[in-house]
């Protein structure tokens, strides 16, 4: 068996037809099922617009147009939050308001009860750890049975799955604010998440944004790249596969990758994943590098995955939490963002192609009048441009 995953080159001022390219090289419509409702599950990581953390605002709307075209017009945008990430102030700052506006597109919350309840569910697939994490019941939204659903992450890394894409997406929308549980068997847990969007989704698909990846601890803790590149697949292992390839990793010595892999979720080993497109976009080593973040350094490592492990529920599951949460908020928010990342992400808009086009996001009307059509003859793309 193999997998298909559809990799192009794209532009700033041909993105948004590059991405309807995409949607068909990626096998949407053998993947989607017709009639049926579908989920547009963003990636909010940071609230902040830092480049590769977020799905892009061409992103959002080349998908909207793309899946629109080819009847999939009933479309609803999901978000969560995180305890450290403000759903709205990410979907304002990012720039999908107004796409939202222009194209009808209405947005639920999975942390708000009018729009959708957390009911116990029984997968019928053997759970690797959710069943042991939360021994009271795995409990999912309500609003997600029986929708086709599809992920709009992006091409970074991350600190404790050294890459996220697809899989990773489900995590935020299937699991509530006390996900921190799983955090010690993150892999694990990312591996049930799919067994469980294959029971209750209709159909599955995502679509990655690579036009600047994300380098370094992510997904916050970020070095942006430009790379002009994005992704797309049915099989959500397969994307992730070829993403963390790109991005110079052996995919199948990714644990959940490696996992999904051997229980039949999909195909996470390149030799046997299609890829459509531009194929030597898809061999291109960009050699990432995690490293670590604060969290890490600060002896994060010790609890979830150290001597402190016992310790676990009096750290996470008591209002000790709170100290946590705080240092991550302080961290991010008052220190990164205003003394760092805030620079980087004025370079990325200054200097590269991406960032003048997030500009012209920004300057949409409250309606989301079009502009991407307009001329951009002025907008150059580096290769492979490293904004520090």
């Amino acid at each position: 068996m193999r997998a298909l995953v559809a990799v192009v080159r794209v532009t700033p001022d041909t993105v948004l037809s590059d991405i309807d390219r995409l949607v068909d090289l990626g096998g949407a419509a053998q993947a989607l099922t017709p009639g049926c409702t579908t989920i547009l599950k963003d990636n909010i990581s940071w609230h902040f617009p830092f480049p590769a953390a977020n799905t892009t605002p061409w992103q959002l709307e080349g998908t909207i147009q793309a899946l629109s075209r080819r009847g999939y017009a009933d479309q609803v945008c999901v978000q969560n939050k995180t305890v450290v990430t403000n759903a709205f102030k990410g979907e304002d700052l990012n720039h999908y308001v107004p796409i939202f506006r222009k194209y009808g597109v209405p947005v639920l919350y999975n942390f708000k009860d009018e729009d959708m309840k957390w009911v116990r569910y029984q997968p019928t697939t053997r759970m690797r750890v959710l069943d042991r994490i939360y021994p009271e019941g795995i409990r999912i939204p309500d609003f997600f049975f029986g929708k086709n659903i599809v992920h709009l992450p992006t091409t970074k890394c991350h600190i404790y799955t050294t890459t996220t894409g697809a899989m990773k997406n489900a995590f935020g929308g299937l699991l509530n604010t006390r996900r921190h549980y799983t955090h010690s068997w993150i892999h694990e847990t990312l591996v049930d998440l799919l067994a469980i969007q294959k029971e209750i989704h209709s159909g599955l698909f995502a679509i990655m944004d690579g036009t600047t990846a994300g380098n370094g601890p992510g997904p916050r803790t970020m070095y942006p790249v430009v790379k002009n590149v994005m992704l797309a697949s049915q099989d959500q292992v397969a994307i992730d596969a070829v993403a963390a390839k790109m991005m110079g990793f052996d995919p199948m010595s990714i644990p959940y990758i490696r996992l999904a892999h051997e229980q039949g979720l999909g195909i996470g080993d390149p030799r046997r994943i299609e890829i459509a497109g531009e194929v030597d976009a898809a061999h291109e080593n960009w050699r990432f590098h995690v490293g670590k973040n604060l969290v890490r350094v600060a002896g994060g490592d010790l609890i979830w995955f150290g001597p402190l492990r016992r310790f676990q529920k009096l750290f996470f599951r008591t209002p000790l939490v709170n100290g946590f949460i705080l240092a991550s908020d302080v961290y991010h928010d008052f220190y990164r963002w205003p003394l760092v990342d805030r620079r980087r992400f004025e370079r990325w808009c200054e200097t590269t192609g991406w960032g003048q086009l997030f500009l012209r996001y920004a300057r949409l009307g409250p309606q989301g009048e079009p502009f991407v059509a307009r001329s951009q003859a002025a907008i150059t793309v580096p290769t492979s441009t490293s904004v520090h």
